[in-house]
């Protein structure tokens, strides 16, 4: 049965946050990443409420499809719910749910912070460092990147539904860490000059900005990336992935 105007109408509408927060509903779209999420058991924390895939895909993943409750759909069909120029041949649909950072969480473990990071594919690509390294959290200022945006779920594949992401006043929650609070900054000590660290959180700004005056007050140590060439900065990204090494290899875990 084809999809009717007001589905497809729908299911558009999810690229805006706006309708995403009036729905409770984002999309995942693409084969890996769908497939990568559910492999990560994300049924139990982001539950698949829908999901529309081509005739192709339900055949090649018949459990996956019976499981969900796939909706078959043309591949024309699929062109117009996409949210991509160019369609996958599966897109899910899961209810969002937002994780209250417990009062204290930042004291254990390994946190890395997120200053007003706008770009989607970075804050996914964050999310993806995070879960290499086994961090314990994300936590996403609220002018970052919506985490329910589909770019920063295509961009962090699995690691969406591995990683525990929070959305706090960065500010506040930081006043009250009782760890050392790292800052990427171009002007700090050498990275590579830390100590081991087993708690502690790495706070990354926006490329443009860096990190905010009102984050700049809960750092307790600036640190950098020694430059030897004559590039002005590195991808936020980049940096972090940096910054998380070099605390793995010292801690040794």
């Amino acid at each position: 049965m084809p999809l009717s105007k007001a589905e497809i109408q729908r299911l558009r509408s999810l690229r805006d946050k706006k309708h995403r927060e009036e729905l409770g509903l984002f999309v995942v779209e693409g084969e890996k990443v769908v497939a990568e999420i559910l492999a990560a058991g994300s049924a139990q924390k982001f539950f698949f409420a829908e999901l529309y895939a081509t005739r192709l895909w339900m055949k090649e993943n018949p459990k996956a499809a019976d499981y969900l409750g796939a909706t078959e759909v043309t591949v024309e069909e699929m062109v117009r719910i996409s949210h991509f120029p160019t369609p996958s041949s599966v897109l899910a649909v899961g209810t969002i749910t937002r994780l209250p950072l417990a009062p204290g969480a930042l004291d254990l473990g390994l946190t890395l912070a997120l200053d007003g990071v706008q770009d989607a594919g970075n804050v996914g690509t964050l999310l993806r460092i995070a879960d290499w390294f086994g961090l314990d959290r994300v936590v996403l200022s609220p002018d970052c990147a919506d985490l329910f945006h589909q770019k920063v779920i295509h961009a962090s594949m699995g690691s969406f539904a591995r990683v525990p992401a929070h959305t706090a006043d960065l500010a506040a929650v930081l006043a009250q860490a009782k760890v050392p609070v790292l800052g990427c900054e171009l002007e700090g000590d050498d990275v590579h000059g830390l100590a081991a660290l087993r708690d502690a959180v790495i706070v990354v700004g926006s490329e443009g900005s860096g990190l905010s005056a009102a984050v700049k007050k809960c750092v307790t140590r600036s640190v950098t990336i020694p430059r030897f060439g004559g590039a002005e900065s590195l991808n936020a990204a980049v940096a972090a992935a940096i910054v998380c090494d070099n605390l793995r290899r010292l801690t040794g875990r």
